[in-house]
């Protein structure tokens, strides 16, 4: 009998397995299933045939390439074992589709007639429900209810038309705990028919999905209900995501969708915005309500827009203390206002790599870069131009400046300040103001 354990450490070989069992001829007949292992932030997908769209950024991600055939707009997705890069310093062994976890961002028009045909490469069997996404029933992805499962090495094909614009995303219903625990999912945008419909200047999308891995792993345990350890955006965590670059004056927006085990409230600093869609469609403007933290349910999707005019990098996160930490954050006793300097003594002489820490909070943790497991990330992470950010997990930043290209979405770097228009040390007199 398999146990857990070996039937999620076979991944490889169920891949291999998978790869064997598709036929030449079958797959001769296939879109190309492109694959994307890189973790950076792809360029845009322009649409080069079938209907024109504006299209999204999908954060340390990028879209799925398609072939129009017949009228259909055809996508190839191919569920498997892939390596990804959760930041600098660790890696994880994840489920996700085309090299990546999440997969890549499809993309497609409102009245668009779409055919997405799903490889299994996994070791155990499948399915893919198209999340809020209206359709024939015997489309909608649930194994063993409207669909017989995926088995290992086969494809099958979804076919339906996008009967309406917004913000949606797909994952199985097959296996769920485990399969969605290893990272299976992705974004899906229907962009309306009319370009001009709910236009904006740049827009961004990405998951928001949460992992148990244990300091020096690889792998996820599936099991876990409430005690992540490992909280992020498109399956990195800060310094690890990349930043939202935004021209000043651009119209912004931001899709994002909660597939954790529990909500998000999600902020931005510096600006308010409106909830502009959901996952049950677009929020007419009369209705649409102004916040600067939306919360982000289980299974729901939230759209938010704002305009870009004020400079600055300005910081973007889930309010959650501890969703903007990362591993090493767990079981630690709390030791403020302990003074433990005697016994730490002594235990220096037993352990010469011994630190006293958190006796006077837990900053002291990212200033001794203490020793931690390998692929392991420290609790506390990333460098600003002021010294240690002190953060990790569901965190990165969203830089507004002027000049940037149309479509250019590189680094700026940090932000220059005008002159008296950061925080100072008080010394007795306004003189020391910058």
């Amino acid at each position: 009998m398999v146990t857990r354990r070996e039937f999620l450490t076979t991944a490889t070989a169920g891949a291999l397995l998978g790869a064997g069992m598709v036929s030449r001829a079958g797959a001769a007949t296939l879109p190309e299933a492109p694959v994307q292992s890189s973790a950076k932030t792809q360029p845009l997908l322009m649409p080069v045939d079938g209907r024109p769209y504006n299209p999204v950024v999908t954060l340390n991600g990028g879209s799925l390439p398609w072939r129009m055939r017949d009228g259909w707009k055809e996508f190839h997705l191919v569920a498997e074992p892939v390596t990804r890069e959760v930041a600098t310093g660790m890696k994880a062994h994840l489920w996700g589709y085309n090299g990546q976890s999440p997969g890549p961002t499809i993309e497609c028009v409102e009245g668009d007639r779409v055919r997405i045909f799903v490889t299994n490469k996994l070791p155990e069997h499948t399915s893919v429900h198209w999340h809020g996404i209206l359709l024939p029933c015997g489309m909608d992805g649930v194994g063993g209810l409207t669909q017989p499962q995926i088995p290992v090495g086969k494809t099958f094909v979804y076919e339906f038309e996008m009967r309406k614009s917004g913000t949606f995303m797909y994952h199985p219903h097959a296996d769920e705990m485990v399969q969605m625990a290893m990272g299976m999912m992705g974004f899906l945008v229907v962009h309306p028919a009319d370009q001009r419909q709910n236009r904006v200047d740049r827009d961004f999308v990405f998951l928001v999905n949460a992992y148990d891995i244990k300091p020096g792993a690889r792998t996820p345990t599936v099991a876990t209900m409430t005690d992540f350890n490992l909280w992020t955006w498109n399956s990195r965590a800060f310094p690890g995501i990349d930043h939202l670059v935004v021209r000043r004056g651009d119209r912004v927006r931001i899709r994002m969708g909660n597939l954790t085990m529990t909500n998000h409230p999600i902020h931005l600093h510096g600006y308010d915005f409106v909830v502009s869609g959901t996952d049950g469609g677009w929020v007419p403007r009369a209705a649409q309500w102004p916040e600067v933290t939306v919360d982000i349910p289980v299974g729901a999707m939230r759209c938010i827009e704002f305009v870009a005019n004020e400079p600055g990098d300005w910081a973007f996160h889930c309010h959650k203390s501890h969703h903007t930490m990362n591993p090493m954050g767990h079981d630690v006793p709390t030791m403020i206002g302990v003074d433990h300097r005697g016994v730490a003594k002594r235990l220096v002489e037993l352990m010469p790599d011994y630190m006293v820490m958190g006796e006077r909070g837990m900053s002291d943790m990212q200033e001794m870069e203490m020793p931690i497991p390998e692929n392991t990330l420290p609790m506390m992470t990333g460098q600003g131009p002021f010294g240690p950010l002190e953060m990790g997990g569901m965190f990165t930043v969203v830089k507004v400046r002027d000049g940037i290209a149309p479509g250019d979405f590189t680094d700026p770097g940090w932000y220059s300040h005008p002159p008296g228009t950061v925080a100072y040390e008080w010394t007795g007199s306004l003189a020391s103001r910058g």
